[in-house]
């Protein structure tokens, strides 16, 4: 008997070291992974430092390593075996990893690399340990910043809220788009109205909550359902009572840095009482805290398969070193022929070169290799042609950024609505964006679509992808953005008519002349 409890000790032993020699290089080659993907990182961490909406970011992988601590036991508890099947998915997130870093989308490269952690712990320690801390792990993806695609969104629905709830009061509302005016004053629902800090402030911690709080995914879930319902309904009502507070005052409560104050006071009021009424339900008394004796011994004394982890190891860094080469060599790959100039004439002469300008107006895009600005006129109808091109595109100069708008506040435009609008060219469909842009004298519509060397699309998510296989296929990156515009004074079909005559006659044109600038030659 004393042999056999002296044996079960060694046998346990050994397993607990070969578990902490097997914690041990599944760290390493995490921290290799993210070595290797460097810039990533530094773009993730350069966000947090110049922006206060991501600084939680920094708090993300301690709270995350601090859920990993809560489970030891049952880590210790489970046997650790390479899972090779992990693999597939992981080329999946390199290849996405490279596709998006082709295509310049930085947040979509930056989950591609964070949720290469969870699968690395996959691969190396097996499926057994992988899910029981997949949540911990999982919960690294809030350490990207994410929120800013969700802001056109969440500033019409503030805006749609404020004005119903201004009517409801009885105050006669005027607005366009996101501007709207009451007798005591003129307001506009910008970026930093959006609540986009609140919702992400939310998510993040009520998503802790939620795990440290509950036990049943149902509950879980309705909490995290809330954490992202509450303070998007809470940042309307923010800015419906600032608004009343400023009309009630005769405009001099409210409308400048307090406003933002009076928000954040809201919204933490708002989320006390989201936490104190999700108190009511919790499970977190209940000991899921599995203890060592209860742990079946063969588990316990189960062989930690090292060798297969060094080459599991050696394999995940393998496959993670191949998007960065290949991406590099794409780098050296790039076009940097200067782009010729742009000229668009009609070859029918239906429609004549206009000498003299529909407005002042033009789009308010950067980092562009060639742009090329045109008036046309047919008898009484007059159009705009604007046509932006971009080669050797780099993050934040590129064809689809954030930084490319259609107005500022600067320009004395304003940017009042915007929908998809398809068309009928002949015997072909075709789909635009469509947007109506006001100024201080003159209205327009303007049509607008991307062309992609052998594809054209008015959606900015498809030509991101397009313009990534392009660049991966070698077939270059070479893009443009094409806008057609036309003043109108009171119904936008006035100018929809004549904008539709004009794509009919002058699309393959502009088609046709993009295709020789991207074969010419220097």
């Amino acid at each position: 008997m004393h042999t056999q409890i002296q044996s079960s000790l060694v046998s346990g032993n050994n397993s607990s070291s070969e578990q902490k020699t097997a914690a041990l290089i599944t760290l390493l080659v995490i921290v290799s992974v993210l070595g290797i993907y460097h810039e990533t990182i530094e773009s993730i961490v350069a966000i947090w430092n110049r922006s206060d909406t991501y600084a939680h970011g920094y708090l993300i992988a301690p709270f995350s390593i601090y859920m990993i601590w809560k489970k030891r036991a049952q880590l210790v508890a489970v046997s650790y075996l390479p899972d090779y099947t992990s693999l597939p998915v992981l080329v999946g997130l390199g290849f996405g990893w490279l596709a998006a870093s082709a295509a310049n989308v930085l947040v979509v490269e930056q989950y591609a690399l964070v949720a290469m952690i969870p699968v690395i712990v996959w691969a190396i320690l097996g499926r057994a340990a992988f899910i029981t801390v997949i949540f911990p792990l999982a919960y690294l993806l809030f350490a990207v910043p994410f929120g800013e695609a969700l802001i056109p969104s969440l500033v019409n629905f503030t805006a749609d809220f404020t004005v119903t709830a201004l009517q409801a009061t009885g105050i006669p509302v005027y607005r366009e788009g996101s501007y709207f005016s009451i007798p005591s004053g003129n307001w506009s629902v910008v970026e930093a109205c959006s609540g986009v800090r609140y919702l992400i402030a939310s998510v993040t911690l009520g998503t802790l909550y939620a795990y440290l709080t509950y036990r049943s995914v149902s509950r879980r879930l309705i909490f995290i359902i809330f954490s992202i319902l509450v303070p998007i309904i809470a940042n309307g009502m923010r800015a419906y009572l600032i608004v009343m507070i400023g009309h009630l005052s005769g405009m001099t409560l409210a409308v400048g840095v307090d406003h933002l104050v009076y928000g954040w006071i809201f919204f933490g009021l708002v989320m006390l009482l989201l936490f104190w009424l999700g108190s009511f339900w919790r499970e977190d008394h209940i000991d899921e805290v599995v203890s060592a004796e209860s742990v079946p011994t063969n588990l316990k004394s189960s062989a930690v398969p090292v060798k297969s982890m060094l080459g599991m190891a050696g394999s995940v860094v393998a496959i993670a070193l191949i998007w960065p080469v290949y991406l590099d060599y794409l780098n050296k790959e790039t076009d940097v022929r200067a782009v010729p100039e742009t000229r668009v004439t009609d070859p029918s002469g239906k429609w004549e070169a206009d000498p003299t300008r529909l407005t002042d107006w033009v789009p308010d895009y950067t980092g562009f290799s060639q742009q090329f600005i045109g008036h046309f006129y047919q008898k009484n109808r007059r159009i705009s042609l604007y046509i932006t091109y971009y080669r050797g595109q780099k993050q934040g100069n590129g064809l689809i950024s954030s930084g490319n708008v259609l107005a500022t506040d600067r320009s004395g435009w304003r940017n009042v609505d915007g929908e998809r609008q398809n068309l009928s060219l002949g015997s072909a469909e075709f789909t635009v964006n469509q947007n109506q842009l006001y100024g201080p004298k003159d209205k327009l519509l303007i049509w607008r679509w991307f062309w992609l060397i052998e594809h054209e699309t008015a959606d900015p998510y498809l030509a991101k992808a397009i313009l990534a296989m392009n660049r991966i296929l070698g077939k270059g990156e070479d893009g443009a953005e094409i806008i057609v515009a036309a003043s109108y004074d009171r119904d936008p079909e006035e100018a929809a008519s004549v904008l539709h005559e004009f794509m009919a006659d002058m699309k393959p044109v502009i088609v046709g002349k993009l295709l020789a600038v991207h074969s010419a030659h220097d």
